[in-house]
């Protein structure tokens, strides 16, 4: 059975348009500098009882974008951010965007290793981190292009004094910030203050100019940037818009609250939190760590929320936890699932305790992130990725990259302006993953069905998620291979109860002496916690191609 041309279209809810216009705005820096005058006096965002107006952010904002321009830096410059979920993330976005930077989320829980490759890739002049992981920048034997620290303390933006109580008992009563040295670094209370004399003219990027370079591991191997451009991001703002209005246009004369405990280097959280949240006025509440429920429950209970985006783990640990079960759900309007698939269970259980659906989409970094969801007003869960978002053409394809008839599977390919000009200096690594139709090809395998809604059934890709996040085999083999006692490794996905899947090391021994924690600890020296293995099997041999590659799918299927 073919499709018709967008059966989608006709499953969207009332007020939902087929399309968005991107030039709308002519960048993200005028959508988010816009934001700051419209929305002045409400509160930005609130972190540990503080808050933020939008006039404030504007303004520190314009301090850091007059301190950057003033280092003369080329115009599309790399900027890497490398801190949790604190106000100066949300400074630092709009003032590097400002002053004409290109945006380089970094995950502050990478080693040495993994910083030293995506500060070399990106060639990134500065850097802004939090104070806690500072150490990890002076352990990277070479910096490559940094020539610019910037240190950001956890109390920074909080007010004088609650900011010194916090940074008090963050350095010397949890001991969270271990000892570190980065001569001729600068505080970011220092280059603030350095930039407010200082004039500064904003940028004008075009909508096709570059605005972040947000890492993943594309469609093989070691993370590369997908290279996201104005255009793509405003888009997928505005896509989100359209798509959220349905169930959030009762609410449009009140500021509305949305719960940021998802990560801002995370693309997910970055357009829902950092963007859109930002384009609707809305004050982000602020969660540093979201695996601390407890904080998690205390930010909930002061501000009712209206909008929380999570994930699966998220949401089941959630759902388990007694301080969330007895919250007030009433003001909650829309539960947006993502970066990693949900599972019926859990989503039964979210809306039997909150009385509201937990409405799945999906997306990838290399589309900004989403492209499809379900509709918002949606009352039950689907156990789909939902309906192609405005302006997106879902298709799925074969191996010719032709469209396979409704009901049968095939790779998931998509069309739309939130998808990425291409990989970061990887002219082949983007030849392959278009089409010459314009689809970027997800690596997914999916089913659509007459209605247009799309289905995820298998991955034609190695690569494993863990907690939404993209872990690849390639990166963690290439760690375990450097150990003296090992001949061979393959790492491969298994399913988790906890993250969707969790890795599965197979290890070949050169030292019939090496033991299972020798190598747990060689990865816990080498690799951010989600990358690690969790469980290790010692074998004789791995299976193998005619010509010798390791068959990680035969691993995976037994």
């Amino acid at each position: 059975m073919e499709r018709t041309e967008r059966p989608w279209l006709s499953q969207y809810p009332d007020g939902v348009p087929a399309d968005v216009d991107p030039t709308r705005y002519g960048s993200l820096v005028e959508l988010m500098d816009n934001a700051c005058k419209t929305h002045a006096s409400r509160v930005a965002c609130e972190a540990m009882g503080s808050t933020l107006t939008y006039r404030e952010i504007g303004e520190k904002a314009q301090a850091l974008a007059a301190w950057l321009q003033s280092l003369n830096l080329p115009d599309g410059a790399r900027i890497a951010l490398m801190m949790p979920n604190v106000p100066a993330y949300l400074v630092s976005i709009v003032g590097a965007l400002r002053a004409g930077l290109v945006i380089v989320n970094i995950n502050p829980l990478y080693k040495p290793r993994e910083l030293a490759q995506q500060l070399r890739d990106s060639e990134a002049s500065v850097i802004i981190l939090l104070e806690n992981f500072a150490h990890t920048l002076q352990a990277v034997p070479d910096l490559g292009g940094v020539k610019h620290v910037v240190v950001v303390s956890p109390g920074d933006l909080l007010g004088t004094l609650k900011g010194a109580i916090v940074n008090i008992v963050v350095r010397h009563v949890k001991r969270m910030v271990p000892a570190w040295r980065l001569p001729d670094s600068l505080t970011f209370t220092q280059v603030l203050a350095r930039g407010k004399p200082l004039p500064c003219t904003p940028a004008r990027p075009g909508l096709d100019d570059l605005a972040v370079l947000q890492y993943t591991g594309g469609t093989t191997g070691t993370p590369k940037g997908a290279m996201l451009s104005h255009r793509n991001l405003v888009a997928n703002v505005l896509q989100v818009e359209a798509v959220a209005t349905p169930v959030l246009k009762p609410l449009a004369n009140q500021q509305l609250a949305i719960l940021g405990a998802l990560p801002l280097y995370h693309i997910f959280a970055l357009t829902i939190c950092g963007f859109y949240a930002f384009h609707a006025g809305m004050c982000q509440v602020m969660v540093m760590n979201p695996r601390d429920l407890k904080s998690v429950v205390a930010a909930w209970r002061k501000r009712p929320i209206n909008i929380f985006p999570g994930v699966n783990t998220l949401f089941n640990a959630l759902v388990h936890h007694d301080g969330f079960k007895a919250l007030d759900f009433s003001a909650l309007r829309l539960t947006l699932g993502g970066g990693m698939a949900v599972q019926r269970p859990v989503a039964e259980r979210w809306l039997k305790l909150t009385g509201k659906p937990l409405i799945e989409g999906y997306g990838l970094s290399e589309t900004s992130p989403v492209a499809t969801v379900n509709p918002t007003t949606a009352t039950e869960y689907s156990g789909s990725i939902g309906l192609p978002l405005p302006s997106t053409d879902v298709a799925i394809l074969d191996e010719s990259g032709k469209e396979v008839a409704l009901g049968e599977r095939g790779e998931i390919g998509i069309r739309g302006p939130q998808v990425m000009l291409g990989y970061w200096r990887k002219e082949e690594e983007t030849r392959k993953s278009m089409t010459a139709e314009g689809y970027f090809l997800t690596g997914d395998i999916g089913v659509m069905d007459e209605l247009g809604y799309t289905r995820i059934v298998d991955r034609k890709k190695d690569m494993i998620l863990v907690s939404g996040f993209n872990v690849y085999p390639s990166e963690i083999e290439e760690v375990v291979a450097e150990h003296p006692g090992v001949l061979e490794c393959a790492a491969v996905g298994i399913p988790d109860e906890h993250s969707s899947e969790a890795v599965k090391l197979f290890v070949v021994r050169k030292d019939a002496s090496l033991t299972e924690q020798a190598l747990m600890d060689w990865c816990r020296d080498r690799l951010t916690g989600y990358k690690r293995p969790k469980t290790i099997e010692f074998r004789d041999e791995l299976p193998k191609s005619n010509v010798g590659k390791i068959l990680r799918r035969e691993l995976r299927e037994e």
